[in-house]
């Protein structure tokens, strides 16, 4: 019972449809749409909105901390850790670049990690500092991060900790970054459908079907998979998992030193200075704190939202010992979002499944960093 409107434009044949409107499915249907001007492109979201890890995440824009960096160095070698870093590095300016500064809400506060004093984790980090800002020297034109201690009594932080600062880290408005990208993509003819959920794909010779929860069937000529931690929902085979990350925000703090980005026990932890929508302008600002997922791995490998006691429990302790010291505070919020990790490293899996889809997920947390350029190589993929 369609309309020729609606079957000419919304509903006719799409030559692709992206599963997952997050930063990697929405610049993949947006730089398809550049390169095929004339094709159907057709983003499928289970959410009334982009509601993954995207707008779930904590705002971060990041290259790696320094214990990171080493750690990862320390598994896959230099090289590998290097190029890493590059293609962080280089997405974080793309997107930037893509979407605007003003729109993304991007912040240029500084990146930071805490490194408790004298501990083996400081030892190990300080040993490797120079030649660790030596080896990175070449990606940013200069070494990336300085030892800056003074910082830490002025932000009101525990003082039994060092800090590493970095200039080239910063915030971002996770919210307003995925509204800017699906304004941009619905401005070149990407087509977003909300309120789609995907539950079951089946590649034929001539297309992919796709099964949506209300029992309706679209023919595809090319599927994207851009779910990250949801794939495994969706498809077998991968070594793809999914990981939940728990967040908390307080209410405004009064006199808040707070600054930046900060990552804490190996970027098992971190935290940042945050506003939100009505706050008003120049009024005090809020404690956005996550992670915790360390201390109940299996229980946290899970695509479901949700929130535990252990890990809302040491939040909360971090919050009141290492930020806030002394300090009192009120949570305003919490929730959860779900990373897609890979079990074999921390490169993303993009790849072809078949003649007709391609798979871009396992950001390992980094989407904000990757996503763009992941989303450039799955694009590719498609044609």
């Amino acid at each position: 019972m369609l309309s020729i409107w609606e079957s000419g434009h919304f509903h006719r044949r799409p030559q692709v449809v992206v599963i997952g409107a997050g930063i990697t499915g929405l610049f993949a249907a947006l730089f398809h749409k550049r390169q095929h001007p004339a094709h159907h492109v057709l983003v499928l979201e289970r959410g009334a909105f982009p509601s993954g890890a995207t707008v779930r995440n904590a705002g971060f824009a990041c290259f790696g901390s320094p214990s990171e960096l080493l750690a990862d160095r320390a598994v896959e070698g230099e090289e590998a850790m290097l190029v890493r870093v590059e293609e962080r590095w280089k997405g974080l300016l793309e997107l930037r670049t893509e979407l605007g500064d003003v729109n993304i809400g991007y912040d240029p506060s500084g990146g930071h990690e805490l490194l408790p004093v004298n501990s083996p984790l400081y030892t190990r980090v300080a040993e490797a500092f120079d030649g660790l800002n030596k080896s990175l020297s070449h990606i940013f034109g200069a070494p990336p991060f300085q030892w800056d201690e003074s910082a830490l009594k002025q932000m009101g932080l525990h003082p039994g900790y060092c800090l590493t600062r970095t200039e080239l880290e910063g915030a971002l408005d996770s919210g307003a970054m995925a509204m800017a990208l699906l304004r941009k993509a619905q401005e070149s003819g990407v087509v977003f459908r909300g309120g789609a959920e995907v539950q079951g794909l089946k590649e034929l010779p001539e297309s992919v079907l796709i099964t949506l929860s209300t029992g309706e069937v679209i023919a595809a000529d090319r599927v994207l998979l851009a779910t990250n931690g949801y794939t495994p929902g969706l498809i077998s085979g991968t070594d793809l998992r999914p990981a939940r990350g728990q967040v908390l925000v307080t209410d405004p703090i009064p006199g808040l030193g707070l600054r930046g980005t900060f990552h804490l026990d190996e970027g098992f932890f971190y935290f940042r200075d945050v506003a939100l929508m009505g706050d008003a302008p120049g009024s005090p600002r809020r404690v956005l704190l996550g992670g915790g997922r360390n201390l109940d791995v299996a229980g946290e490998t899970t695509s479901e939202d949700g929130l535990t006691s252990l890990i809302q429990d040491r939040l909360e302790e971090v919050l009141q010992e290492v930020i806030l010291p002394g300090r009192s505070y009120r949570i305003a919020q919490r929730w959860s979002g779900i990373m897609g990790f890979r079990t074999t490293g921390k490169s993303p899996l993009v790849e072809r499944r078949g003649e007709r889809m391609v798979i871009a997920a396992g950001l390992s947390g980094m989407g904000v960093a990757i996503g763009i350029r992941v989303a450039r190589n799955a694009a590719e993929l498609l044609k």
